[in-house]
């Protein structure tokens, strides 16, 4: 562990601890509310983000162990994503949340342990952009919670 990765690991937490209060929160009418962003239920993009925190963090690792990454393309992410959202249609918050919540601190305990070397290790992850490094790959994890959390609040508040 590196006083970078307690950082990381700790925006990371504060990002699911945000996003796992509101969340807790909602009705089951706003878990059945669709998003303008996602065009899923609130409850396919709680699924969505549980499920992200370990395919991003497995990603994180892969790269902070210095392993080769296949260049996945947008297209691809689209596809898996859309596949995602079908499956995790019928997801109940009662199944969700404590999916949500597990994998949130799985992926932080992942965060903490790094190296600054592991941090610093790149790969390129998206076909024709430039490498990333672990650390911009945690930055991007804590950036998607927060998009989320976004899409969520708005379409919540709408009439």
């Amino acid at each position: 562990m590196s006083a970078r990765s307690e950082r990381l690991a700790t925006r990371f937490d504060q990002a699911c601890h945000e996003f796992n209060a509101l969340v807790d929160g909602l009705s089951e009418a706003e878990w059945r509310k669709v998003t303008t962003a996602e065009r899923w239920s609130v409850g396919v993009v709680v699924h969505h983000v549980a499920e992200g925190h370990m395919r991003v963090v497995g990603l994180i690792q892969s790269i902070a162990m210095g392993e080769p990454v296949a260049p996945i393309t947008r297209d691809t992410i689209d596809e898996d994503n859309a596949r995602l959202a079908r499956v995790a249609a019928g997801a109940s918050k009662a199944t969700a949340l404590p999916l949500l919540q597990a994998n949130g601190v799985k992926a932080r305990e992942i965060i903490r342990g790094l190296s600054d070397a592991e941090l610093d290790r790149s790969a390129i992850v998206l076909a024709g952009v430039p490498p990333m490094t672990a650390a911009q790959a945690v930055e991007g994890m804590i950036n998607h919670i927060h998009e989320h959390l976004g899409s969520i609040r708005t379409a919540i508040t709408r009439w």
